[in-house]
C-alpha cells in the first residue's frame, strides 16, 4: 500500500510517500479498514518536529484521525461488518500504524459508525477535535445549561466544535477570534459574544459581558501568555481548562486568589497509557456525535484537503495558522 512515512524528526520534508506492506488482522476484534481520508492535527506536526513518543520504532506513519470502509473483520468482531463506513481516532503516535496510509487495522472497540450526513473527508477531520472539545467542556469543565463559557480561538479545529457543543449544552458562549471573517463564522456557529482580540481587551470584554462576574468556564486553546491572561476573566471558584502545558514561569497568584479549578485536557492519554475502557468511552463520544451530525445539530468545517502524496504541504499549511476548520488528506 501507499503510505507517508516519517523517516526521521525534522521539517515537512521528512514525510515521504512510499510503498509498504498492508497491515494484517492480528487480534480477534480487529477491523481492516480501507482508509478514504485522514485528518491532520497539531499533534502530528509536533511529533514530526521532535520525534514520536516511541523513538525506537522508526520510520513511523503519523495521523490519529481516520475514516474509511471496513474491508475485513477478525473472528471476534461483534458490531461491524464488511462494507460498514466508520471513523475513529487511533494510532499515529509511533507505536502503531497511523492513518497517513491507504489501509489500517483498528480494534472495533475504538471505532464508531461514520455519520451518513458527512463525507469521508469531513468525518476524518472530526474525531480528535470532537473528543477533545467534549472531554474539556463536559468532563473537565463540568459544563451545564445556563452557564457562561469563554472559548479562545473559536473558529479553529477544536474551537469551532467547542462553540457548538457548548451551545448544545445550553450555555451562553463568548469566543475570541482574529478577523472579521472568523467573527462571521463564529456567529454562524452560535456564539453569543464575539471578541476581536487584536482590537479589544478580551478580559474587559468578558467582564462587561458578564456584568463584572467573569465566566463560569474558560477553555484555552491557545496557551502561552493567553493562559494566565485568562485568569481574571473567570469568575470566583470558576473553571479554566487548557489543552496546553502551562509555562514553568506562570504566575498563579490571580488563579489562586480567585480559587479557580484548573483542568488539563489531553485526549491522547488513553492511547498513550493503553487504557482500553477509556478508549471505548471515547468511541462512545464519537457515536453520540454521529447522531448529532445526522440530526443537523453539529457541523464540521473543512479548511482544505490535500492528496496523500502532499502530506508535507499540508503540514506546511498547518504551520501557517489562521485557519477556519480542519485540514485533511484524501486517499
Amino acid at each position: 500500500m501507499r503510505a507517508v512515512l516519517m523517516t526521521s524528526s525534522g521539517g515537512p520534508e521528512v514525510l515521504q510517500l512510499q510503498e509498504v506492506p498492508e497491515p494484517k488482522i492480528e487480534r480477534d476484534r480487529d477491523l481492516l479498514i480501507r482508509l478514504r481520508a485522514a485528518g491532520i492535527n497539531p499533534i502530528d506536526t509536533k511529533l514530526r518536529q521532535r520525534g514520536t513518543f516511541y523513538r525506537d520504532q522508526m520510520p513511523a506513519i503519523l495521523g490519529c484521525d481516520g475514516a474509511g470502509v471496513v474491508a475485513a473483520t477478525g473472528p471476534g468482531v461483534q458490531h461491524f461488518a464488511v462494507g460498514d463506513e466508520v471513523y475513529f481516532c487511533n494510532g499515529g503516535l509511533g507505536a502503531s500504524t497511523g492513518n497517513y496510509a491507504e489501509w489500517t487495522v483498528v480494534d472495533e472497540r475504538f471505532v464508531a459508525r461514520k455519520p451518513q450526513s458527512l463525507s469521508f473527508e469531513e468525518a476524518a477531520a472530526a474525531p480528535l477535535v470532537l473528543i477533545t472539545a467534549w472531554e474539556a467542556l463536559y468532563d473537565r469543565g463540568r459544563l451545564e445549561a445556563g452557564r457562561t463559557v469563554l472559548i479562545h480561538a473559536g473558529t479553529g479545529g477544536v474551537g469551532h466544535i467547542a462553540v457548538q457543543l457548548a451551545k448544545l449544552q445550553g450555555a451562553s458562549v463568548c469566543t475570541t477570534v482574529g478577523s472579521q471573517e472568523q467573527a462571521q463564522l463564529a456567529c454562524q456557529l452560535g456564539a453569543d459574544r464575539i471578541i476581536l482580540y487584536r482590537k479589544t481587551d478580551f478580559v474587559q470584554a468578558v467582564l462587561d459581558w458578564t456584568e463584572g462576574a467573569g465566566v463560569d468556564l474558560a477553555f484555552d486553546l491557545v496557551g502561552g501568555a493567553t493562559f494566565a491572561q485568562t485568569f481574571p476573566a473567570v469568575k470566583l471558584y470558576g473553571d479554566l481548562v487548557t489543552l496546553l502545558q502551562p509555562a514553568a514561569d506562570t504566575d498563579w497568584k490571580i488563579a489562586r486568589t480567585r480559587n479557580l479549578r484548573i483542568g488539563l485536557e489531553l485526549m491522547l492519554t488513553p492511547m498513550l497509557q493503553n487504557l482500553i475502557t477509556e478508549q471505548q468511552d471515547q468511541a462512545k463520544i464519537l457515536a453520540q456525535c454521529t447522531r448529532l451530525f445526522d440530526r443537523g445539530q453539529l457541523k464540521i468545517r473543512l479548511h482544505q484537503t490535500f492528496p496523500l502524496a502532499a502530506a508535507a504541504d499540508a503540514h506546511r499549511r498547518l504551520a501557517q495558522g489562521s485557519m477556519m476548520g480542519k485540514l485533511v488528506l484524501t486517499m
